[in-house]
């Protein structure tokens, strides 16, 4: 008489689980290269509305450097980070400022990194910038780069 075997064998159960771990690892990857791109997207958002505070400052001043009167350098309160409520992935700052211009800022900050595109700026004049190589030509900062974080 001849036994019908039932259950898998060890080979069978350890491909399985090899295709498993093989989905998870894509998965894993795309998840984080997800929340890498909504972070980023949350940063140029605030990027955005603080240089529309800096251009109302100017109107209002003449300067983006100090108010009227010379004083009071503007603050860009509430839009320090991105998000605005929560963790912050991003912090936000003024890195160079003079009566005529302007540069913004958004770094990368405590556990959150981007090494697709670093540093995300931002000046008086428009001009969008980042500080790395996501293309991967190991050029940082070039314009494909800089079409590549600010546009996708």
């Amino acid at each position: 008489m001849k036994a019908s075997s039932q259950g898998f064998t060890l080979i069978e159960l350890l491909v399985a689980v090899a295709i498993v771990a093989i989905l998870a690892t894509i998965a894993v990857a795309s998840y984080q290269d997800h929340t890498r791109r909504s972070a980023r997207a949350e940063a140029k958002a605030v990027l955005m509305e603080a240089a529309g505070f800096m251009e109302r400052f100017y109107t209002t001043n003449g300067r983006y450097s100090t108010d009227a009167a010379g004083t009071t350098a503007p603050a860009l309160t509430g839009l320090t980070q991105a998000p605005k409520e929560g963790t912050a992935r991003y912090t936000i700052t003024v890195s160079a400022i003079t009566a005529q211009s302007y540069t913004l800022q958004a770094a990368p900050t405590g556990t959150f990194t981007d090494p697709e595109c670093g540093n995300l700026t931002l000046t008086h004049t428009g001009v969008k910038g980042v500080s790395g190589d996501a293309n991967g030509n190991g050029t940082a900062g070039d314009a494909e780069d800089v079409q590549q974080c600010w546009n996708r």
